[in-house]
């Protein structure tokens, strides 16, 4: 409350002002504010437009002046300042979301209090839960008073249930339904999935994406008048159910009647037009219009018209229900590149990553050039994270910088552990390797295994780098001793010494060709249970070999992730033959294919073949039987035990064949309340696979099911339960596997 004491005939020279009551505002605050300065004249009738003045600033509560003798008296009362604000019963949004949301209305601790605010504080407090769909809110709001003209704020909050959708309704569409349009829909009404996807539960933020999705369904399908008149919203009594109406205009259907490019268009004519996805006759899709904007923008951006601006411009004509479509290009200057940067390696050297880059410094800049050369750093798998950005350089309208920034991971691992699978049961390991040795880009690694099934020993070294064209070089030495029986296959057992010398040769950018060669000596070992074949076999060629074998393979990898991808494609081809002389003369071939479709986000189809075909040729006569492929178990045809698929010997144990065929349909999908989906997936399948001497469409064995992965840091878990479709009188079904301890 303001009070003036003094008369409007009281006029007086200032020579003091005296300021009363203030505890935490500076007088000078409130001389900056107050409009008469020592040495002015004052009339006191003027003391309401200084009152005023001090007024706005918010910071007091009540002001008066008076007058004793030549000095201005201001007395004033602070409003008291925020100490804390709590918030209570709040889990929708956090207490750091809505603290935020006050700051922007004047509420934060610190200020001055005003009690006024606190009705803007419910408002906004609704407005933040509506969007999230939480009509039920109830808010109780206590201001309690401290010490030092201070107060606290409590916000208790009842959020109350999420609002669901009992019904959406589209009106006005006649082309396309309801049931149609709502596919395209993220909100819907109550599933038995909607626990999960919470689709059911209705946000404005929501509404609003599907709007917009509404609206493109129709561009994208020559509606081009297509119109959303009004959208109503109405919630039950008890705020529990929604009900949303959409009102539409779907207007009339349009054809493309001329499609052109102008503007400077920098390429060849020809490449830009091949890049155009849309023609006269074609009914007119936004889609389409816009993939094609971008197609010329991102090929004028790899050379170096990384600004480049192509913008569509339609021409309706609503008596011919035809539109003329231009694509206007400009490609403003072109741009290079000043300098590339590197930040994050504290581990790994320059170099290292340098030789990875396809964007040159000094050069012209390509964005494709760019983006490969990000993929490139992240598919080493030193770094956790790669990041690029370009900032242009000062001064200049045409220069850019590169800046790639990096986290680092530990690409040493030194591990010593148990792991078990249902086929090598419990497995001890011990594995020192190095796959970034001083930071080098070389790799070392020195392991030990030892299960039911196998022992092995083994030490290898690899250069990917071994010249400056990335000719890469490596070595491998090792030991093994395998026991077959424990392994579900014929009862034998062999001892074999191996050491390998490879080198690669890069042939373009996403395709390699390696050549092996292989010095093997094998011991096998027999018993008085060993299959007639298996004896036949000692006879024929004795019980150790020494064999010297050549391979080379072809290996195509666009994949966008060495670990769980979900985009790209690898082919792998690859042919193995032991050279004349050689104690066992056989041979090999091998193709693999997989692909990764992104479907959505966080939907990925894999699909994967695999054909592999072996013999013997001169004094070996077919091809060794412990050489055979195996088929079935969590890395082949799922649900039925491992290796047990085809043909049989005497002794009725699986003993594998010369022809190894497999197809697998796998669909990966989110995973209900993990964040992390980096290490771990889980997918539905389909599996099909044979292994036979002769094959015949009669031995494919089919299954579907369930699967998960996990690189947890204990070691890669697989996990799978399978229904076999087809199993025969021989085969060995296990629905449930599992594998733990090893790679995938």
């Amino acid at each position: 409350m303001a009070s003036q004491t003094a008369t409007a005939e009281d006029q007086f020279l200032v020579e003091n002002i005296e300021v009363n009551g203030l505890q935490r505002i500076s007088a000078g605050t409130v001389y900056n504010y107050l409009p008469v300065n020592v040495g002015e004249s004052f009339v006191l009738s003027q003391a309401g437009s200084a009152i005023r003045a001090l007024f706005k600033t918010g910071f007091f509560k009540d002001i008066s002046l008076e007058k004793e003798g030549s000095t201005l008296v201001v007395n004033v009362v602070e409003r008291p300042s925020i100490a804390k604000i709590i918030f209570d019963g709040n889990k929708d949004l956090s207490s750091d979301d809505l603290t935020s949301a006050l700051q922007k209305i004047g509420l934060a601790e610190g200020k001055v209090f005003n009690r006024q605010i606190l009705d803007k504080v419910e408002q906004e407090l609704r407005r933040q839960y509506f969007s999230h769909g939480k009509y039920g809110l109830k808010i109780d709001t206590k201001v309690a008073k401290l010490t030092r003209n201070r107060v606290g704020i409590n916000i208790n909050i009842s959020e109350g249930r999420v609002a669901t959708i009992k019904q959406i309704n589209v009106v006005g569409n006649n082309i396309y339904d309801n049931e149609e349009l709502l596919k395209a829909f993220e909100l819907s009404t109550s599933n038995w999935l909607s626990f999960y996807t919470k689709d059911d539960q209705y946000s404005k933020q929501k509404l609003s994406a599907d709007l917009e999705r509404l609206r493109s369904y129709y561009l994208d399908r020559g509606y081009i008048n297509f119109s959303i008149d009004s959208t109503q919203v109405a919630i039950t009594p008890n705020k529990k159910e929604i009900y949303v109406t959409v009102n539409v205009k779907e207007g009339d259907l349009f054809t493309l009647d001329k499609v052109k490019v102008s503007g400077n268009l920098v390429v060849d004519p020809s490449e830009i037009i091949n890049l155009v996805q849309v023609g006269p006759g074609e009914v007119f899709s936004r889609k389409n219009a816009s993939a094609t904007s971008k197609a010329i923008s991102d090929r004028l951006g790899e050379e170096g018209y990384v600004f480049a601006n192509v913008n569509m411009a339609p021409n309706i004509n609503n008596e011919t229900k035809t539109v003329e479509m231009t694509f206007f290009v400009d490609p403003g200057k072109r741009v290079y590149v000043n300098r590339i940067n590197m930040s994050g390696n504290t581990k790994t050297r320059d170099e290292v990553l340098r030789r990875e880059l396809r964007q040159m410094e000094s050069s012209w800049a390509s964005t494709k050039k760019i983006e490969r050369s990000k993929v490139r750093l992240q598919r080493l798998g030193y770094f956790e994270e790669v990041n690029v950005e370009t900032p242009p350089v000062v001064g200049t309208s045409d220069q850019i910088d590169v800046n790639y920034s990096v986290v680092e991971k530990s690409s040493g691992n030194l591990m010593a552990g148990v792991g078990f699978s249902q086929t090598q049961g419990i497995v001890f390991n011990a594995n020192v390797s190095q796959d970034n040795v001083f930071g080098s880009g070389k790799r070392v690694n020195l392991a030990f295994n030892n299960s039911e099934v196998s022992t092995r020993y083994s030490f290898g070294y690899f250069d990917p780098y071994f010249t400056l064209d990335g000719v890469s070089l490596g070595y491998d030495l090792g030991y093994s001793a395998t026991d077959a029986e424990e392994a579900n296959i014929s009862n034998y057992s062999t001892d074999v010494i191996n050491s390998s010398f490879n080198f690669g040769l890069p042939l373009n950018e996403n395709d390699r060709l390696r050549f092996n060669i292989d010095l093997k000596h094998t011991k096998l070992s027999t018993s008085d249970f060993s299959s007639d074949e298996i004896q036949d076999f000692v006879i024929e060629n004795g019980d150790k070999y020494l064999t010297l074998a050549t391979s080379v393979g072809w290996t195509h990898d666009t994949l966008n992730r060495a670990v769980f991808p979900d985009r790209g494609q690898q082919q792998r081809l690859s042919a193995f033959i032991t050279v004349p002389g050689s104690d066992l003369t056989y041979y090999k071939i091998g193709y693999k294919h997989q692909r990764y479709f992104p479907l959505a986000r966080d939907l990925t189809l894999r699909l994967l073949g695999e054909l592999a075909y072996g013999d013997g040729y001169g004094d070996t006569t077919s091809l060794p039987f412990f050489e055979h492929y195996y088929a079935g178990g969590v890395k082949s045809v799922r649900g039925y035990d491992d290796n047990t698929l085809g043909p049989r010997d005497s002794d009725d144990d699986p003993f594998g064949g010369s022809v190894k065929i497999v197809a697998k349909a796998e669909l990966f999908f989110p995973i209900p309340f993990v964040e992390d989906v980096k290490s771990i997936r889980i997918g539905s399948f389909v599996d099909a696979g044979a292994v036979s001497d002769t094959f015949s469409s009669r031995d494919m064995r089919y299954s579907v099911g369930l699967s998960g992965e996990w690189l947890s840091p204990f070691g890669a878990l697989s996990v799978s339960f399978a229904l076999p479709l087809n199993a025969g009188e021989d085969d060995e079904e296990q629905s449930f596997q599992f594998s733990f301890g090893s790679g995938f």
